[in-house]
C-alpha cells in the first residue's frame, strides 16, 4: 500500500487513502489543470523596454498531481517556431501546497538551463484567480514577479508580469491559453 501512495502517477483512489491515513484534505486550487492541453503561447520579444510585438507559439502541456495531492507537475513542450525556429525545448512547473500558510510555491525549471531552478512563486487563490508573487532579478535590476492563473475546466489562462515599481504598475510579458487535447 505504501509503495503504491508514493508512486507519482498514482489513481485518485491511493490519493484518497493517503488523505485518510494522514487525517489531511488535499487542496483542490489546481485541479482544472490536471490533464492534458495544448497551448498557445504569446511572449512579448523585449521585456520591460515598452515592446509591444509578441512571440507567437504552440505548446502541449501535461500535468499529474503528486505528494497526495498536495503538489503537480506540469511538463511542457514549447514549440519555439517563430520566437526560435531552431529550438524547441521542454519546461517544468513544480506546485507545492504548504497547509500552514495555505500558499501555493510555484518554481519553474527550464530544460535550456537544467541547474537554474527559477525564484518560486507563492501566492494563493480567491474566487477562481490564483496570484503568486515573488523578488527576483531581471538583467541586475530588481523586479517583482507574478503569476495570474484563471482556472477554467475547458480553458485555463496563465499570465506572467514583471514591476520594476514594488507592484504599482505590471508589464505582463507572457501568457499562456490552454484547451484540453
Amino acid at each position: 500500500m505504501l509503495a503504491q501512495t508514493l508512486n507519482p502517477f498514482e489513481s485518485e483512489s491511493s490519493e484518497q487513502s493517503l488523505e485518510v491515513e494522514a487525517g489531511l484534505k488535499a487542496p483542490k486550487d489546481f485541479d482544472f489543470m490536471i490533464g492534458h492541453w495544448q497551448v498557445k503561447h504569446r511572449r512579448l520579444k523585449k521585456r520591460l523596454e515598452n515592446c509591444q510585438e509578441w512571440y507567437e507559439f504552440d505548446g502541449t502541456s501535461s500535468t499529474i498531481k503528486t505528494l497526495g495531492g498536495f503538489g503537480n507537475l506540469e511538463d511542457n513542450l514549447l514549440n519555439l517556431s517563430e520566437a526560435y525556429p531552431e529550438e524547441s525545448y521542454r519546461a517544468l512547473a513544480l506546485r507545492s501546497f504548504n497547509e500552514m500558510t495555505q500558499t501555493w510555491s510555484i518554481w519553474w525549471l527550464d530544460a535550456r538551463f537544467p541547474d537554474a531552478l527559477e525564484t518560486p512563486v507563492t501566492g494563493r487563490f480567491t474566487q477562481g484567480i490564483g496570484l503568486f508573487y515573488a523578488n527576483d532579478v531581471l538583467h541586475g535590476q530588481n523586479i517583482k514577479v507574478r503569476f495570474k492563473w484563471i482556472s477554467s475546466a475547458k480553458s485555463p489562462r496563465w499570465e506572467q508580469a514583471f514591476s520594476t515599481d514594488d507592484g504599482t504598475t505590471w508589464e505582463t510579458n507572457w501568457i499562456m491559453e490552454f484547451s484540453p487535447l
